[in-house]
């Protein structure tokens, strides 16, 4: 809850991605908030006031998980929205702004983007919800201490400087400070 109310704030795409982990937590068991509780809320939060704020969090998410009928796969719709806005940036960025160092570090992880939509069956999947897909996966493999190859973790980090870009770009348009006609 606090970890995201902050990467909210201060950066949002680690943001997206803790949500993502959020998310599967949830699924992983079984949307049951009384084992998320005592799995995940007692052992790391010991003041009672903070823990019931924990606990009521993750309510409103599994409740909203199961309005929106999320349960099993998708993202609840505040991450939808968050990723929608993104996707808007990042056209504008590309396509009406045509800021330099953007368009340079897109140039670098489009191929990779590309070959990770097709290796992950994402082929529905907008670019930019394949790149937060791929930072999701390599914290899967990292937290398995799955190896990954000098070419993936390559990859991974053109990924990463593209979405943390377009995160930059993304906190100044919600701050007011974007101008799109003089970047």
């Amino acid at each position: 809850m606090l970890i995201a109310q902050r990467t909210k704030e201060n950066n949002i795409a680690e943001h997206i991605v803790y949500m993502f982990q959020v998310e599967d937590l949830i699924r992983a068991n079984n949307h049951d908030l009384d084992k998320i509780t005592t799995t995940v809320i007692q052992p790391l939060v010991a003041d009672e006031a903070m823990a019931q704020q924990y606990v009521d969090w993750y309510a409103g998410l599994i409740k909203k998980m199961k309005q929106e009928r999320v349960q099993d796969k998708g993202h609840v719709s505040d991450i939808n929205e968050i990723l929608m806005e993104l996707l808007l940036l990042h056209n504008t960025l590309l396509n009406i702004s045509r800021e330099k160092r953007y368009l340079e570090a897109f140039e670098v992880a489009l191929p990779i983007l590309k070959d990770f939509q097709h290796k992950s069956n994402g082929g529905d999947l907008n670019l930019i919800e394949v790149g937060f897909n791929a930072l999701y996966g390599k914290m899967i493999l990292k937290l398995k201490r799955t190896e990954i190859s000098t070419a993936s973790e390559e990859g991974f980090q053109a990924i990463s400087q593209l979405l943390g870009m377009l995160a930059h770009f993304y906190k100044k348009m919600k701050q007011g400070d974007l101008n799109f006609t003089n970047n």
